[in-house]
């Protein structure tokens, strides 16, 4: 049996509470931890901008490539009947890491953006029908509804979130009127790393005669969003924030609803059959994914969702949120900090975000970075609306995932007040 296959019982330790996660064990999966700069080890603390992958998901991608390169659904050699069943076992994979009803409703794509996108062409709003977004989403679920009002005459509102960037019911119904066809919201703010709370805003969208769509990019991979319990009727996301391959993503959508949506690409594998005129759309989820598929990507999901069950994502949020927990009070009394978000780290999941008066949050960012290879991101975070809106350049983000220590979180904090002594 592969040595892989014990990752996650290595990596538990029991704690006073029970079985807590041991991320020293887990840091000997992630190949990249083992690289050093100037004799020093890196500090990867950028985790919801793109997670290390761990080497299960490399050895996965790397398989399809070394030992069944074919495709899948039109070729019945060897290569292409195995090509076939590890893609459709992907794809019943991710259907049961979400929750959702069946493998149809599972579509392959590259990307949150992607599927965002693809929403945004296919839907059929009309002119002067609207959409509703929070105020402070990623571009990704900002720019499409913003290209379709220039481009339809659709309306694109925005609810405002409260006082320190949390979810505000009263200003979310206000803007829920009549005239709302689709709500459009993130599960977890990568900017605040605040949750919202989607079943009540699932509820009332659906109350309202509007769909919703989930866009699950920052919190796929570290809690638990199973789509009966959400209940929305899209559901989005990247397999690379959630310790998988790059270029490579999965939308869920209502099986009644998308098998009434056209086609938005057309090609190879998407139809069943074609004359000089006419051609046959295929069932779902093919008709939405024309061409040669990503089958390497598909299986490193699948090895990724398998190596985070294994460790447990409630044990991994709880890791995760002590280290947030850490650095927060930590870093309590640097002069100038202001937090974007809820002060209480507990609301933040795996993220602190702030900014300091009167200091350039790229500059800092490249001073820690060149100093103890601590790596974090800083500017506008995929956010430039709310940022310009709010006259903030940018700022600096801190992400954990669960190879991340303590020491590490100890580190940043000791850096951060020594370059800001020294140089501001």
């Amino acid at each position: 049996m592969p040595l892989r296959s014990f990752v996650g019982a290595a990596a538990l330790r029991i704690g006073g509470r029970g079985v807590k996660l041991d991320p020293y064990a887990l840091r000997k999966d992630f190949p990249a931890l083992e690289r050093t700069f100037s004799g020093k080890p890196i500090v990867y603390l950028d985790n919801s901008c793109v997670t290390l992958r761990p080497r299960a998901v490399i050895e996965a991608v790397g398989d399809y490539y070394a030992n069944y390169p074919g495709c899948h659904g039109r070729t019945y050699h060897k290569f292409g009947l195995e090509t076939t069943e590890k893609f459709n076992q992907a794809r019943e994979r991710v259907g049961k890491f979400i929750g959702a009803g069946s493998a149809e409703e599972i579509i392959f794509l590259r990307n949150t953006t992607e599927g965002i996108n693809l929403l945004a062409n296919i839907l059929p709003l009309a002119e002067g029908e609207t959409v509703l977004t929070s105020e402070l989403e990623h571009n990704s679920n900002y720019l499409p509804w913003q290209a379709l009002a220039s481009r339809k005459g659709i309306v694109h509102k925005k609810f405002l979130l409260a006082e320190d960037l949390s979810f505000d019911f009263g200003e979310f119904e206000k803007r829920l009127t009549a005239e709302v066809r689709l709500v459009s919201v993130a599960h977890k703010s990568h900017v605040t790393g605040c949750i919202n709370p989607v079943r009540q805003i699932a509820k009332l969208a659906h109350a309202h005669g509007a769909l919703v769509i989930l866009d699950a990019a920052q919190s796929a991979g570290c809690v638990r969003a199973d789509i009966s319990e959400l209940g929305v009727d899209f559901m989005v996301f990247s397999a690379h924030k959630m310790l998988g391959p790059s270029g490579f993503g999965a939308l869920y959508a209502k099986k009644t609803v998308m098998e009434k949506l056209p086609m938005f690409l057309t090609g190879g594998n998407a139809v069943t059959d074609a004359s000089e005129d006419e051609f046959t759309p295929a069932a779902l989820p093919d008709r939405f994914e024309a061409g040669l598929q990503d089958y390497a990507g598909a299986a490193g999901l699948a090895a990724a969702m398998d190596y985070l069950e294994r460790i447990g994502l409630e044990r991994a949020a709880e890791h995760v949120g002590s280290l947030n927990a850490f650095l927060t009070e930590a870093v309590a009394g640097i002069k100038g900090l202001e937090i974007l978000g809820p002060r209480a780290a507990a609301r933040r999941t795996g993220i602190l975000n702030f900014v300091v008066k009167g200091v350039d949050s790229m500059a800092l960012a490249s001073l820690l970075d060149k100093t103890e290879n601590i790596m974090v991101r800083a500017g506008a975070h995929c956010a430039h609306p709310w940022f310009n809106k709010n006259g903030i350049p940018s700022s600096l983000r801190v992400s954990f995932h669960l190879y991340n220590t303590v020491e590490e979180a100890e580190l940043f904090a000791k850096t951060l007040r020594l370059l800001l002594r020294t140089f501001y």
